[in-house]
């Protein structure tokens, strides 16, 4: 049996009532698809019900990698390929060069952990040209705050109410859409 989803946007001129808003949407079990303001806000993942980010574990493996390929180059140039003594340095084996290679190391393990990062994000966000912007209020890169909406009927009547309650300017609706299930249970006879 498909479900109509009507789509909800609760535009503020202030943060602070907004985030109320979104602590009371929250407090009553309607789901909120997402936030757009002006500038960064801080707290907010944590009120609209965002998880933690996994980009950091993506940092951690690309400074690894930037490790990993720091070291086989060094091991390689200096050790295997073409060893010279500079400056007294011991070159037939790699660790007691290690102290000399720290630098490289560090550099290298940062140049890829940012520029993995740098990718990760792009590609994460679809912000590669070309990319059609999602914003669906563009007075929201100005000076006005919307909590975007996708609610059933019996959420949405009660999702206005808390917006106009808690000083919301304005509350649109802007259509609804037909959800399918995933999966139909057929019944045999």
């Amino acid at each position: 049996m498909a479900t109509h989803k009507h789509i909800i946007h609760g535009v503020f001129g202030d943060e602070v009532p907004m985030m109320e808003a979104c602590k009371k949407l929250r407090a009553s079990g309607i789901r909120i698809k997402d936030v757009y303001s002006p500038m960064p806000l801080h707290g907010i993942d944590g009120i609209i019900g965002v998880p933690r980010t996994r980009l950091a574990i993506c940092a951690f493996i690309y400074g690894l990698t930037g490790l990993g390929l720091a070291t086989l180059m060094m091991w390689y140039m200096m050790v295997s390929d073409w060893p010279n003594d500079i400056g007294g340095k011991p070159n037939w084996a790699y660790y007691f060069n290690i102290p000399a290679f720290i630098p490289i190391t560090f550099e290298s393990t940062v140049f890829c952990a940012a520029h993995g990062m740098a990718l990760t994000y792009l590609l994460r966000c679809w912000l590669i040209p070309g990319a059609k912007a999602k914003n669906p209020d563009p007075r929201t890169t100005d000076d006005k705050f919307l909590i975007y909406l996708e609610l059933n009927d019996e959420q949405s009547k009660k999702a206005e109410t808390i917006l106009k309650e808690n000083g919301a300017e304005e509350v649109n609706n802007k259509g609804s859409f037909v959800v399918e299930p995933k999966y139909v249970l057929e019944e045999t006879h």
